[in-house]
């Protein structure tokens, strides 16, 4: 996986794109930043509102920062998204987690 230093510079030519959005997101969950993985997540989002676990990974990223309903919330948004793009894998694995938080 590239450093977020790559992933950056990438970023900088191409910024609405919505690949290298998610890699700094999971980039920055992985390093247990939550709230600027959750800023890149977004943007993910809204370059592309149909990267169903771009919804999937936030809500994880949410959990482990213990902010469960944030959590439910984004997995809700995202099972919505899925539906809407007809991803029948995203939508068990969205309803799946959703049914497990138990908010």
């Amino acid at each position: 996986m590239p450093t977020i230093e790559a992933l950056e510079a990438l970023l900088a030519k191409s910024p609405d794109d919505a690949d290298l959005l998610y890699g700094l997101a999971m980039e920055h969950a992985k390093a247990g930043r939550a709230d600027v993985a959750c800023g890149f997540f977004d943007r993910c989002l809204a370059a592309d509102p149909a990267y169903c676990y771009a919804y999937f990974h936030k809500a994880r990223t949410l959990q482990a920062a213990e902010r469960d309903a944030d959590a439910a919330a984004c997995l809700r948004a995202g099972l919505e998204a899925a539906k809407r793009a007809g991803d029948r894998q995203a939508i068990s694995e969205i309803s799946g987690y959703l049914d497990e938080l138990d908010v």
